[in-house]
């Protein structure tokens, strides 16, 4: 964690991650102006990215919230279809834990 807000909440968050004898690494601003109704993020820099933008936005839906995930993605360089649907299978995966978290 980079950086802090008067709260405490990351607002600058770096990350590194490896595969396939790759290694990359990214910084993440966290916005949450718009709290508590979204949490956004968006790409401060990185090696191989161009754009990451994503929220979670949050909805009274009856008697709970709907929680909406938005993802956006742009690499600089191409990446095989095999590592595509990796990266898609764990995003998803990562997504239902929440919801299952969410829910006990």
């Amino acid at each position: 964690m980079l950086e802090r807000d008067a709260h405490g909440r990351a607002t600058k968050v770096e990350y590194r991650a490896s595969a396939l004898g790759r290694s990359t690494h990214y910084t993440l601003s966290y916005d949450y102006s718009q709290a508590p109704e979204r949490l956004s993020w968006s790409l401060a820099e990185g090696d191989i990215m161009r754009v990451i933008d994503g929220s979670y936005d949050f909805a009274p839906d009856g008697a709970g919230t709907r929680v909406t995930y938005s993802l956006q993605i742009e690499l600089i360089v191409p990446l095989p279809g095999f590592v595509k649907r990796r990266a898609e299978v764990r995003i998803l995966h990562t997504l239902k834990e929440l919801k299952t978290r969410a829910e006990s």
